[in-house]
């Protein structure tokens, strides 16, 4: 039985682990668990699933989470890196949103624990340092990102020097087929309404900008160490190819599945083993057409900032992941444009002078500049 924390299990890919390895008795037993604010969600997991300790970031709430329960409970950020290092976990789910997650994923690590990563951030902001500790501590990441697990799944046992391109591929988001004009007056809520996938706020954001499969390239640069060069995006509104593989023959492999996360989640956590989880199969007479396009990076300029930052290196990534987190959170207050969210990032990368190999402090301290230069340009 493999022993399992989850970063951030009252979210969506949290409660969706769970889902998981409740479809799988026997096979994992829960150790650790953690929440930002949702206490209640947060203590019916502990009552179903029973963790040795759980974390909540906000403190007022894990002092209320207190007197409900009789798991230990810790909190902040210092919580959360208890349950990330918890000795009995064999393997760590971070599930955790935004640049919070990338000190939890390096203390998972240093730990020797196995990481199932969902967490964008802390490959986009410090995947350098991530793949090093990796290789330091010969611990295994395996991705939960639908694209990047059937990347993972397309290579198998192929050789990196036989790959000509990786394809990742997007739905396009909500706004694909929008014209510029249309842009300049789209809602949060119409933002949030993804035609594919139901995720959390900002992903889905971040999907409606193309952001987030800028941050996906990035992640593919450093999870299969290929240059950019290499990887290429193209959007595929039916999102049933998560990803394909090109190899030197022209031969291109592709993983198809149906819309659920669940399918990579498992895929992570059994891996290598794959198991039935009672799902419904894709049925391809039913989907009956695949169609594709290319990126317009005029209109979603997002995508292009994000392999501009990869190729700079250094600390840009991490300045392309604050300042669009603070844009959309903005967004999402309706403080300023959809459009306003590419111009903010353009503006903070614009003024950032790059640290070329920047350790843990420099990565921490340039997260903390950006926000607050992203902030002054709203």
């Amino acid at each position: 039985m493999k022993s399992i924390s989850i970063l951030g299990s009252t979210g969506s890919i949290g409660t969706q682990t769970l889902d998981v390895i409740r479809r799988l008795p026997g096979e994992f037993k829960v150790v650790g668990l953690t929440a930002n604010t949702n206490i209640d969600l947060l203590e019916k997991q502990i009552k179903e699933f029973k963790p040795i300790s759980v974390a909540v970031a906000n403190q007022e709430k894990a002092d209320e989470l207190k007197n409900k329960v009789d798991t230990t409970v810790y909190s902040g950020a210092t919580g959360i890196n208890k349950i990330a290092s918890l000795q009995p976990a064999d393997t760590i789910v971070n599930a955790l949103v935004g640049f919070i997650g990338l000190i939890p994923t390096i203390k998972a690590i240093n730990h020797k624990k196995d990481i199932a990563l969902a967490n964008k951030e802390t490959l986009v902001a410090g995947g350098s340092l991530v793949i090093k500790a990796l290789k330091k501590h010969k611990v295994n990441l395996i991705p939960i990102d639908s694209e990047h697990s059937a990347i993972f799944q397309c290579l198998n046992t192929e050789k990196i020097h036989s790959v000509e391109r990786l394809i990742i591929t997007a739905s396009g988001g909500p706004f694909h087929s929008y014209k510029k004009s249309d842009l300049e007056r789209i809602t949060p809520k119409q933002a949030l309404r993804h035609p594919i996938w139901r995720m959390g706020e900002r992903i889905t954001i971040d999907s409606a900008t193309l952001m987030n499969k800028g941050f996906e390239v990035i992640e593919a640069m450093h999870l299969f160490n290929l240059p950019l060069s290499k990887i290429k995006t193209i959007i595929h509104p039916q999102s049933i190819i998560h990803s394909a593989v090109e190899f030197v023959d022209g031969s291109v492999i592709a993983q198809l599945g149906i819309h659920d996360m669940r399918i990579p989640i498992q895929f992570a956590l059994t891996y290598p083993k794959r198991i039935n989880l009672g799902l419904p199969k894709l049925n391809l007479a039913d989907i009956g057409i695949f169609t594709f396009k290319k990126v317009d990076k005029e209109l979603f300029p997002c995508l292009g900032y994000a392999y501009e930052a990869a190729s700079l290196g250094g600390t840009m990534p991490a300045v392309l992941n604050a300042s669009d987190e603070v844009a959309v959170q903005y967004f999402l207050e309706k403080r300023i444009k959809f459009l306003d969210i590419p111009k903010i990032v353009r503006s903070v990368m614009n003024i950032h002078k790059i640290i070329k190999s920047p350790d843990l402090k420099d990565i921490l301290k340039v997260d903390k500049w950006a926000r607050v230069k992203a902030k002054n340009n709203i």
